[in-house]
Formats: C-alpha cells, structure tokens, sequence
C-alpha cells in the first residue's frame, strides 16, 4: 500500500473505533470506487460495529461510510445535504456537462472529498455533498462556465432523484463480466477484459479482477473512464443457446 492509502485506512479504522468506544454515529467523507474498495479489503480490521455505505440514492456511486453504533439510527443519521443548481434564464443557459458543474466547484476551493455524485438533468444538476459544505456551497456556487445560477437545498427526498438511464439487450454464452462489457461499450471482449486487469473494473463499489466472475441480477458495474451499468437480469435464449441479457446503462 502506498503512503496515502495507509493514512486513509488508518482514519476510517479511527472512525470505527471512536463510534464503537464512545457510542456515536461517526463517518468519512465521500470515498471513490476505489477507496470504497480498499476498506473492503481490510474491514476483518474494524471493531464489530455496524456500517453502512451511503451516497445520498442507491445509484450513488461515491459514498461515505457510516459507523453506527444503533441500527435504529440507519434511517435517521446522514451526513451528506443534496443541493440543486438551476440557472436564473434557463432559456440563455448552456448545455452544461458533469465535468463542467465539478470544475466550477473545484475552482472554489473544495476538496473533492467534499463531493458526492453529481446527476445532471438537462438544464440544471443536483449535487449530493457533505452537509457541512452545504452552506458554504450555496453562498459562492453562482456561475458554471458562462451561465448563472442559483444553488439551493434540494426541498425534495434524494429517493426523488434517478439518473438516466438507457434500456439494452445483448447475446452473450454467459453472463460473464467480460461478455457484458462488450456488449455495454461495443468493444471485443479482448480488450474490455484488459481493463479488468488494469483494475478498472468494480462490480457492487468492490473491485473485480476476474473475467469470468458471472454477474448477478442487481450487480451495479462501473468503468473507470468508460461509465456505468445496472446488470438486470437474463431474459431468455435464442435458437443458438446465446442468452439475452438485459441492462440498464447509465447516460
């Protein structure tokens, strides 16, 4: 492990014990798809506390991590506020992309541990971000590129909030994670399994090394520089004996 990473684990391992010792709701900031992973590898190190992942909807893909030391608090404990940027002349106001909305919030000096998912929704984007950002967001986030917004508290539940989503079919032998790449990314399944061996490739926030790991309904797949996926289900065979499998892929 290097430097960073050890410092990392050692904070979250601090959180843990502090909400196990003293009997209080603790959490880290937002974590990456990798960082996500990198506690999973080494959670057998974590007193016996619950815990749980949240980004803010069950499609998040950077999350923070709770401890809790009470169950009845999984409903009620959340440290992360979502916000929704709407432009003051939506009819001036460009077509803006995720890149565009996380540059104008870097550029105000805020770490990205501070950040969450953010969804973009034609017009306007909703940002999930650590509620003690929330404030300090809304005051200075007022234009992104050459368009002018307004930030505010999202008045809404995050469950409100879904991504977009295309609906695809494919013809695989099997569900194998390498077969389903190809068919979510239109490449040969050569090289997507290349990027599984670069570590790219995370199924459920935990990193997957194996081509042949078999996805199951519900798997969450995201690629590092290519995107993400909800893996729903085999939905019947052809004549040949491919099978049909049904996704849900992220826009």
């Amino acid at each position: 492990m290097t430097k960073e990473e050890q410092l990392l684990l050692k904070h979250i391992f601090d959180l843990a014990n502090a909400a196990y010792q003293k009997n209080i709701p603790t959490n880290t900031n937002f974590l990456s798809l990798y960082e996500q992973n990198l506690f999973f590898s080494h959670r057998k190190s974590v007193p016996p506390i619950d815990y749980r992942l949240n980004g803010g909807t069950p499609f998040s893909e950077r999350k923070v991590i709770c401890f809790l030391p009470d169950k009845e608090l999984y409903k009620e404990y959340s440290p992360i506020s979502v916000l929704e940027i709407v432009p003051i002349q939506v009819k001036f106001s460009e077509e803006l992309s995720h890149r565009d909305y996380l540059g104008a919030l870097i550029n105000l000096g805020i770490e990205r541990a501070m950040l969450g998912d953010i969804l973009v929704q034609e017009k306007f984007a909703y940002l999930f971000c650590m509620q003690k950002m929330s404030e300090y967001i809304m005051e200075h986030l007022s234009c992104v590129k050459h368009t002018n917004f307004i930030c505010r508290s999202f008045q809404g539940t995050p469950d409100q909030l879904q991504p977009r989503m295309e609906k695809l079919q494919g013809f695989v032998a099997s569900p194998r994670l390498d077969s389903v790449l190809s068919v979510v990314f239109s490449g040969s399944r050569s090289q997507l399994s290349n990027l599984i061996k670069e570590k790219k490739v995370f199924v459920n926030s935990r990193l997957e090394e194996s081509s042949s790991y078999l996805l199951k309904p519900k798997d969450v797949v995201s690629v590092r520089g290519y995107g993400k996926f909800l893996f729903l289900e085999v939905i019947g065979n052809t004549k040949k004996g491919k099978q049909i499998v049904s996704i849900l892929k992220y826009q």
